[in-house]
């Protein structure tokens, strides 16, 4: 049921916010001013802030990397043409479109690809279009959820109301709501990933059932 390439693709896809926080841990742990009191000061610290710079430059290629290795395991595990991969320029909503795709050679088991191969054309558009709303909204609510516990969870350990902790990121909304846009964006893609093993786990759980029930 579990296709070597589109696992490979969950698996390049998961890296992604692994590089970006190591990434962030170099990019802060790197302080040019330990330069300071050295002969060559000057020199130093551009070094350092070269380093600094380089070291988010390197993390952003490398996820842009294993963002077009999630986009060619996808096809390559629906034996689609390569033609397709442009799409994942378009960011998430390319990807989408390259979950829609058939498969050419569905894994024995995989019922979610004989459910949607079954489905005719105004059927399949709107199962679609119900999925797209559904992934969206948890993905946006899982955002939600996330940011609450982080608020409590900052609020125990510091000492602050949620309240205070609330204004603070208010005070810098624009880079919060950045940022949530990306966890929801990430959010989005990682559910279109695991819905079709989702949907198959739930599927053969009936057979599962069947088969334990008669060997005790």
């Amino acid at each position: 049921m579990f296709k070597k390439y589109y696992v490979l693709a969950i698996v390049s896809f998961l890296l992604i916010p692994a590089v970006a926080v190591s990434a962030a841990m170099v990019f802060n742990f790197i302080n040019p001013e330990i330069a300071a009191g050295h002969s060559s000061y000057e020199r130093n610290y551009r070094l350092l802030n070269m380093a600094k710079n380089l070291s988010m430059l390197a993390a952003l290629l490398v996820n842009a990397g294993l963002w077009f290795l999630t986009c060619f395991f996808l096809v390559k595990s629906k034996k689609q043409a390569y033609g397709w991969l442009p799409l994942a320029l378009l960011g998430p909503f390319g990807f989408i479109i390259l979950t829609v795709l058939g498969d050419k050679a569905p894994a024995p088991g995989d019922l979610y690809q004989r459910y949607v191969g079954k489905l005719k054309t105004y059927l399949r558009v709107a199962y679609e279009l119900c999925v797209f709303v559904v992934i969206w909204v948890v993905a946006y609510q899982t955002m939600v959820l996330k940011r609450d516990l982080m608020i409590m969870h900052q609020a125990a350990t510091t000492g602050s109301s949620t309240a205070q902790i609330i204004k603070q990121q208010n005070a810098s909304s624009g880079m919060w709501a950045f940022g949530e846009s990306l966890e929801v964006l990430y959010l989005v893609v990682f559910f279109y990933l695991l819905w079709p093993i989702c949907f198959n786990a739930a599927g053969h759980l009936p057979k599962l059932w069947a088969s334990s029930g008669r060997s005790e």
